[in-house]
Protein backbone atom coordinates (compact mmCIF):
# COMPACT_ATOMS: atom_id res chain seq x y z
CA UNK A 1 0.00 0.00 0.00
CA UNK A 2 1.33 3.42 -0.97
CA UNK A 3 0.61 6.32 1.35
CA UNK A 4 0.35 9.99 0.52
CA UNK A 5 2.99 11.74 2.61
CA UNK A 6 2.46 15.03 4.40
CA UNK A 7 5.71 16.99 4.59
CA UNK A 8 5.64 19.14 7.74
CA UNK A 9 8.58 21.52 8.29
CA UNK A 10 9.44 22.37 11.89
CA UNK A 11 12.22 23.97 13.88
CA UNK A 12 13.51 23.58 17.42
CA UNK A 13 15.39 26.15 19.47
CA UNK A 14 16.97 26.33 22.90
CA UNK A 15 19.52 28.27 24.89
CA UNK A 16 23.08 26.98 25.09
CA UNK A 17 26.04 29.05 26.26
CA UNK A 18 29.28 29.13 24.31
CA UNK A 19 32.40 31.29 24.66
CA UNK A 20 32.32 31.96 20.91
CA UNK A 21 29.83 31.74 18.03
CA UNK A 22 30.28 28.60 15.96
CA UNK A 23 27.74 29.29 13.22
CA UNK A 24 27.17 32.38 11.11
CA UNK A 25 24.67 35.03 12.25
CA UNK A 26 21.65 34.58 14.52
CA UNK A 27 21.29 35.27 18.22
CA UNK A 28 24.11 34.54 20.63
CA UNK A 29 23.74 31.47 22.87
CA UNK A 30 20.67 30.33 20.92
CA UNK A 31 20.62 27.08 18.94
CA UNK A 32 18.11 26.69 16.11
CA UNK A 33 17.76 23.49 14.08
CA UNK A 34 15.36 22.61 11.29
CA UNK A 35 13.73 19.36 10.28
CA UNK A 36 10.84 17.85 8.41
CA UNK A 37 8.21 15.40 9.61
CA UNK A 38 7.38 12.97 6.79
CA UNK A 39 3.96 11.84 7.98
CA UNK A 40 2.07 9.16 6.00
CA UNK A 41 -1.59 10.19 5.82
CA UNK A 42 -3.80 7.56 7.41
CA UNK A 43 -0.94 5.56 8.93
CA UNK A 44 -1.31 4.58 12.58
CA UNK A 45 2.30 3.75 13.47
CA UNK A 46 3.44 4.84 16.92
CA UNK A 47 7.06 4.39 15.85
CA UNK A 48 9.09 7.05 14.04
CA UNK A 49 12.42 6.69 12.25
CA UNK A 50 14.87 9.55 12.87
CA UNK A 51 17.31 10.34 10.07
CA UNK A 52 20.16 12.72 10.84
CA UNK A 53 23.52 13.47 9.24
CA UNK A 54 26.13 15.55 11.09
CA UNK A 55 26.05 18.29 8.46
CA UNK A 56 23.78 17.23 5.58
CA UNK A 57 20.03 17.51 5.29
CA UNK A 58 18.10 14.39 4.33
CA UNK A 59 14.69 15.85 3.46
CA UNK A 60 14.83 14.95 -0.23
CA UNK A 61 16.88 11.74 -0.15
CA UNK A 62 15.12 8.70 -1.61
CA UNK A 63 15.17 6.38 1.42
CA UNK A 64 13.27 8.40 4.10
CA UNK A 65 10.69 9.47 1.51
CA UNK A 66 10.22 5.90 0.31
CA UNK A 67 9.85 4.65 3.88
CA UNK A 68 7.24 7.32 4.61
CA UNK A 69 5.36 6.36 1.44
CA UNK A 70 5.33 2.80 2.77
CA UNK A 71 3.55 3.99 5.93
CA UNK A 72 6.56 4.46 8.22
CA UNK A 73 6.79 7.98 9.72
CA UNK A 74 10.19 9.65 9.50
CA UNK A 75 11.85 12.77 10.85
CA UNK A 76 14.66 14.18 8.69
CA UNK A 77 16.76 16.31 11.00
CA UNK A 78 19.38 18.98 10.41
CA UNK A 79 22.11 19.78 12.92
CA UNK A 80 23.27 23.23 13.99
CA UNK A 81 25.92 22.93 11.25
CA UNK A 82 23.85 22.57 8.04
CA UNK A 83 26.01 22.14 4.92
CA UNK A 84 29.11 23.48 6.66
CA UNK A 85 31.17 21.18 8.85
CA UNK A 86 34.21 23.45 9.16
CA UNK A 87 33.44 24.11 12.84
CA UNK A 88 31.44 20.97 13.58
CA UNK A 89 31.75 19.38 17.02
CA UNK A 90 30.33 15.85 17.05
CA UNK A 91 29.53 16.00 20.76
CA UNK A 92 27.28 19.02 20.15
CA UNK A 93 25.54 17.25 17.28
CA UNK A 94 24.55 14.62 19.86
CA UNK A 95 22.81 17.36 21.84
CA UNK A 96 20.93 18.43 18.69
CA UNK A 97 19.85 14.87 17.99
CA UNK A 98 18.70 14.52 21.59
CA UNK A 99 16.32 17.45 21.14
CA UNK A 100 14.77 15.78 18.09
CA UNK A 101 14.23 12.51 19.97
CA UNK A 102 12.58 14.37 22.83
CA UNK A 103 10.41 16.33 20.38
CA UNK A 104 9.30 13.11 18.67
CA UNK A 105 8.22 11.56 21.94
CA UNK A 106 6.95 14.50 23.97
CA UNK A 107 5.46 16.76 21.28
CA UNK A 108 4.58 14.46 18.39
CA UNK A 109 3.46 11.61 20.65
CA UNK A 110 5.47 8.75 19.19
CA UNK A 111 5.93 5.86 21.61
CA UNK A 112 8.97 4.31 19.92
CA UNK A 113 11.96 5.92 18.22
CA UNK A 114 14.35 4.17 15.84
CA UNK A 115 17.72 5.69 14.88
CA UNK A 116 18.01 5.46 11.08
CA UNK A 117 21.69 5.96 10.35
CA UNK A 118 22.15 6.39 6.62
CA UNK A 119 25.65 7.00 5.18
CA UNK A 120 27.40 9.57 7.41
CA UNK A 121 24.50 9.34 9.84
CA UNK A 122 25.48 5.76 10.67
CA UNK A 123 28.29 6.48 13.11
CA UNK A 124 26.33 9.47 14.46
CA UNK A 125 23.41 7.21 15.36
CA UNK A 126 25.75 4.70 17.02
CA UNK A 127 27.52 7.51 18.89
CA UNK A 128 24.18 8.88 20.07
CA UNK A 129 22.82 5.54 21.22
CA UNK A 130 26.01 4.63 23.06
CA UNK A 131 25.92 7.92 24.99
CA UNK A 132 22.17 7.67 25.58
CA UNK A 133 22.63 4.21 27.12
CA UNK A 134 25.96 4.87 28.87
CA UNK A 135 26.55 8.63 29.10
CA UNK A 136 30.11 9.65 29.92
CA UNK A 137 31.10 12.76 27.96
CA UNK A 138 31.51 16.11 29.70
CA UNK A 139 34.05 17.75 27.36
CA UNK A 140 35.16 17.76 23.73
CA UNK A 141 38.45 16.10 22.72
CA UNK A 142 40.16 19.46 23.19
CA UNK A 143 38.61 19.88 26.64
CA UNK A 144 35.88 22.45 26.04
CA UNK A 145 32.88 21.68 28.28
CA UNK A 146 29.94 19.92 26.63
CA UNK A 147 27.57 18.15 28.99
CA UNK A 148 26.44 15.11 27.03
CA UNK A 149 26.42 13.12 30.27
CA UNK A 150 23.92 15.47 31.91
CA UNK A 151 21.78 16.11 28.81
CA UNK A 152 19.31 13.32 29.56
CA UNK A 153 19.55 11.80 26.09
CA UNK A 154 16.63 9.44 25.49
CA UNK A 155 17.79 6.06 24.13
CA UNK A 156 16.25 4.83 20.89
CA UNK A 157 14.41 1.51 20.79
CA UNK A 158 16.43 0.18 17.84
CA UNK A 159 19.15 1.26 15.41
CA UNK A 160 19.27 0.93 11.63
CA UNK A 161 22.50 1.23 9.64
CA UNK A 162 21.64 1.91 6.00
CA UNK A 163 24.57 2.12 3.56
CA UNK A 164 26.47 3.46 6.56
CA UNK A 165 30.16 4.10 6.98
CA UNK A 166 32.14 3.38 10.12
CA UNK A 167 32.94 7.00 11.02
CA UNK A 168 33.90 10.34 9.54
CA UNK A 169 37.40 10.07 11.02
CA UNK A 170 38.15 6.52 9.89
CA UNK A 171 36.63 7.10 6.46
CA UNK A 172 38.63 10.29 5.95
CA UNK A 173 41.84 8.55 7.03
CA UNK A 174 41.22 5.70 4.59
CA UNK A 175 40.75 8.31 1.84
CA UNK A 176 43.57 10.66 2.91
CA UNK A 177 46.34 11.24 0.37
CA UNK A 178 49.55 10.17 2.15
CA UNK A 179 51.77 11.44 -0.65
CA UNK A 180 51.35 15.05 0.51
CA UNK A 181 54.45 15.93 2.51
CA UNK A 182 53.74 19.61 3.16
CA UNK A 183 50.27 20.68 4.31
CA UNK A 184 50.95 24.21 3.00
CA UNK A 185 52.08 23.01 -0.42
CA UNK A 186 50.16 20.00 -1.77
CA UNK A 187 52.43 19.87 -4.82
CA UNK A 188 55.25 18.58 -2.58
CA UNK A 189 54.65 14.84 -2.83
CA UNK A 190 56.13 11.42 -2.33
CA UNK A 191 55.82 9.89 -5.80
CA UNK A 192 55.68 6.32 -4.48
CA UNK A 193 52.60 7.18 -2.40
CA UNK A 194 50.84 9.22 -5.09
CA UNK A 195 48.13 7.00 -6.58
CA UNK A 196 47.56 9.45 -9.42
CA UNK A 197 51.17 9.93 -10.55
CA UNK A 198 51.99 7.73 -13.56
CA UNK A 199 55.63 7.74 -12.41
CA UNK A 200 54.64 5.83 -9.26
CA UNK A 201 56.13 2.34 -9.71
CA UNK A 202 53.28 0.86 -7.64
CA UNK A 203 50.25 0.37 -9.89
CA UNK A 204 47.02 -1.66 -9.60
CA UNK A 205 46.56 -4.38 -8.62
CA UNK A 206 48.39 -3.30 -5.49
CA UNK A 207 50.46 -5.71 -3.43
CA UNK A 208 49.64 -6.38 0.21
CA UNK A 209 53.00 -4.88 1.19
CA UNK A 210 52.24 -1.65 -0.67
CA UNK A 211 48.76 -1.39 0.84
CA UNK A 212 50.20 -1.87 4.33
CA UNK A 213 52.75 0.89 3.70
CA UNK A 214 50.08 3.15 2.19
CA UNK A 215 47.61 2.71 5.09
CA UNK A 216 50.35 3.35 7.66
CA UNK A 217 51.30 6.54 5.81
CA UNK A 218 47.66 7.71 5.85
CA UNK A 219 47.46 7.26 9.63
CA UNK A 220 50.82 9.01 10.01
CA UNK A 221 49.60 12.03 8.04
CA UNK A 222 46.46 12.23 10.19
CA UNK A 223 48.69 12.12 13.25
CA UNK A 224 50.85 14.97 11.95
CA UNK A 225 47.75 17.11 11.51
CA UNK A 226 46.70 16.15 15.07
CA UNK A 227 50.05 17.32 16.40
CA UNK A 228 49.88 20.62 14.54
CA UNK A 229 46.29 21.23 15.71
CA UNK A 230 47.09 20.52 19.35
CA UNK A 231 50.24 22.62 19.16
CA UNK A 232 48.32 25.59 17.79
CA UNK A 233 45.57 25.27 20.41
CA UNK A 234 48.16 25.03 23.19
CA UNK A 235 49.93 28.10 21.81
CA UNK A 236 46.71 30.12 21.80
CA UNK A 237 45.97 28.99 25.35
CA UNK A 238 49.45 29.99 26.57
CA UNK A 239 49.03 33.41 25.01
CA UNK A 240 45.72 34.02 26.80
CA UNK A 241 43.71 33.50 23.60
CA UNK A 242 42.17 30.16 24.49
CA UNK A 243 38.78 30.90 22.94
CA UNK A 244 40.26 31.74 19.55
CA UNK A 245 40.16 29.40 16.56
CA UNK A 246 42.06 28.89 13.33
CA UNK A 247 40.74 27.60 10.02
CA UNK A 248 42.83 25.50 7.65
CA UNK A 249 42.66 23.47 4.45
CA UNK A 250 43.19 19.71 4.22
CA UNK A 251 44.30 18.88 0.68
CA UNK A 252 44.03 15.44 -0.86
CA UNK A 253 41.08 13.57 0.64
CA UNK A 254 40.06 11.04 -2.02
CA UNK A 255 43.11 8.81 -2.40
CA UNK A 256 41.76 5.41 -1.44
CA UNK A 257 43.33 2.51 -3.34
CA UNK A 258 39.85 0.95 -3.45
CA UNK A 259 38.79 3.45 -6.11
CA UNK A 260 41.61 2.40 -8.44
CA UNK A 261 41.79 -1.30 -7.59
CA UNK A 262 38.29 -2.85 -7.30
CA UNK A 263 39.81 -6.09 -6.01
CA UNK A 264 40.33 -4.32 -2.65
CA UNK A 265 37.22 -4.65 -0.47
CA UNK A 266 35.43 -5.96 -3.57
CA UNK A 267 31.76 -5.53 -4.40
CA UNK A 268 29.70 -4.71 -7.48
CA UNK A 269 30.68 -1.03 -7.61
CA UNK A 270 31.60 0.75 -10.81
CA UNK A 271 35.30 1.04 -11.48
CA UNK A 272 38.20 1.30 -11.64
CA UNK A 273 38.94 5.04 -11.36
CA UNK A 274 35.52 5.79 -9.94
CA UNK A 275 34.07 6.87 -6.58
CA UNK A 276 30.64 8.06 -5.52
CA UNK A 277 31.58 11.65 -6.46
CA UNK A 278 33.04 10.78 -9.87
CA UNK A 279 36.69 10.65 -10.93
CA UNK A 280 38.63 10.23 -7.65
CA UNK A 281 41.71 12.05 -9.00
CA UNK A 282 39.57 15.14 -9.54
CA UNK A 283 37.68 14.78 -6.25
CA UNK A 284 40.97 14.39 -4.38
CA UNK A 285 41.67 18.13 -4.73
CA UNK A 286 38.29 19.71 -5.52
CA UNK A 287 36.66 22.17 -3.06
CA UNK A 288 33.76 19.81 -2.26
CA UNK A 289 36.06 17.07 -1.01
CA UNK A 290 35.61 15.52 2.40
CA UNK A 291 37.13 17.58 5.25
CA UNK A 292 38.54 20.14 2.81
CA UNK A 293 37.93 23.05 5.21
CA UNK A 294 38.28 22.57 8.94
CA UNK A 295 39.10 24.31 12.20
CA UNK A 296 41.22 23.18 15.12
CA UNK A 297 38.56 21.93 17.52
CA UNK A 298 36.46 20.48 14.69
CA UNK A 299 39.39 18.45 13.41
CA UNK A 300 39.89 16.73 16.77
CA UNK A 301 36.19 16.06 17.25
CA UNK A 302 35.18 14.75 13.82
CA UNK A 303 38.24 14.02 11.65
CA UNK A 304 41.08 12.85 13.89
CA UNK A 305 41.78 9.13 13.51
CA UNK A 306 43.03 8.91 17.10
CA UNK A 307 40.84 11.43 18.90
CA UNK A 308 37.36 11.48 17.38
CA UNK A 309 34.89 9.56 19.55
CA UNK A 310 32.25 9.08 16.84
CA UNK A 311 33.59 5.64 15.98
CA UNK A 312 30.65 3.52 14.80
CA UNK A 313 32.00 0.01 15.51
CA UNK A 314 33.44 1.06 18.87
CA UNK A 315 30.22 2.81 19.95
CA UNK A 316 28.25 -0.23 18.78
CA UNK A 317 29.79 -2.19 21.63
CA UNK A 318 27.77 -0.14 24.14
CA UNK A 319 24.43 -0.66 22.43
CA UNK A 320 21.88 -3.12 23.82
CA UNK A 321 18.93 -2.52 21.44
CA UNK A 322 18.28 -4.44 18.19
CA UNK A 323 20.43 -3.45 15.20
CA UNK A 324 19.75 -3.89 11.49
CA UNK A 325 22.57 -3.35 8.98
CA UNK A 326 21.77 -2.98 5.27
CA UNK A 327 24.66 -3.16 2.82
CA UNK A 328 24.29 -2.16 -0.83
CA UNK A 329 26.39 -4.47 -2.98
CA UNK A 330 27.25 -1.82 -5.61
CA UNK A 331 27.89 0.92 -3.04
CA UNK A 332 30.63 3.20 -4.33
CA UNK A 333 30.90 5.11 -1.04
CA UNK A 334 30.64 2.51 1.73
CA UNK A 335 32.28 -0.74 0.67
CA UNK A 336 31.55 -4.10 2.37
CA UNK A 337 34.12 -3.76 5.15
CA UNK A 338 32.12 -0.86 6.61
CA UNK A 339 29.03 -3.02 7.17
CA UNK A 340 31.18 -5.88 8.41
CA UNK A 341 32.98 -3.69 10.97
CA UNK A 342 29.73 -2.17 12.21
CA UNK A 343 28.10 -5.58 12.61
CA UNK A 344 31.16 -6.99 14.38
CA UNK A 345 31.10 -4.05 16.78
CA UNK A 346 27.64 -4.99 18.08
CA UNK A 347 28.30 -7.29 21.04
CA UNK A 348 24.84 -8.83 21.41
CA UNK A 349 23.04 -11.33 19.17
CA UNK A 350 19.98 -9.26 18.24
CA UNK A 351 21.55 -8.02 15.03
CA UNK A 352 21.00 -8.74 11.34
CA UNK A 353 22.81 -8.02 8.08
CA UNK A 354 21.01 -7.82 4.75
CA UNK A 355 22.61 -7.14 1.36
CA UNK A 356 20.68 -5.44 -1.44
CA UNK A 357 22.29 -6.90 -4.54
CA UNK A 358 23.21 -4.30 -7.16
CA UNK A 359 22.16 -1.26 -5.13
CA UNK A 360 24.36 1.83 -5.22
CA UNK A 361 24.94 4.29 -2.38
CA UNK A 362 22.05 6.63 -3.28
CA UNK A 363 19.74 4.19 -5.16
CA UNK A 364 19.70 6.74 -8.01
CA UNK A 365 17.74 5.28 -10.91
CA UNK A 366 17.12 2.10 -8.90
CA UNK A 367 13.54 2.21 -7.61
CA UNK A 368 13.43 -1.59 -7.45
CA UNK A 369 16.51 -1.73 -5.22
CA UNK A 370 15.17 1.00 -2.98
CA UNK A 371 11.83 -0.86 -2.71
CA UNK A 372 13.76 -3.97 -1.68
CA UNK A 373 15.57 -2.04 1.07
CA UNK A 374 12.29 -0.53 2.27
CA UNK A 375 10.73 -4.00 2.45
CA UNK A 376 13.68 -5.25 4.51
CA UNK A 377 13.31 -2.36 6.96
CA UNK A 378 9.53 -2.75 7.23
CA UNK A 379 9.76 -6.49 7.74
CA UNK A 380 12.41 -6.12 10.43
CA UNK A 381 10.42 -3.42 12.26
CA UNK A 382 7.35 -5.67 12.25
CA UNK A 383 9.38 -8.60 13.52
CA UNK A 384 10.67 -6.43 16.37
CA UNK A 385 7.08 -5.28 17.09
CA UNK A 386 8.00 -1.70 16.23
CA UNK A 387 5.51 -1.48 13.36
CA UNK A 388 1.91 -2.67 13.07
Amino acid sequence: MAYEVERIPFHLHWQESSPFKETYAGALDTIVVEGQHLKPKGATSKTVLIFMHPTGTMNLLPMPNALAAAGIPCLTCGSRYPHNDSALIMEKVLLDLGHYVRYAKEKLGYEKVVMAGWSGGGSLSMFYQSQAEKPTITATPWGDPVDVKGAGLIPADAVLQLAAHVSRAITLTEWLDPSIRNELDPEERDVELDLYDPKNPNQPPYTDAYLERFRAAQIARSGRIDAWVRGKLEQLKREGRGTEERAFVVHGTMADPRWLDPSIDPNDRKGPNWCFMGDPKTVNMMPAGLARYSSLRAWLSQWSYRESRANGPKCAGDITVPVLVIENSADDGCTPSHAARILAGVQHDDKELHVVKGATHYYIGQPDKMAEAVAIVAGWLKKKKLLD
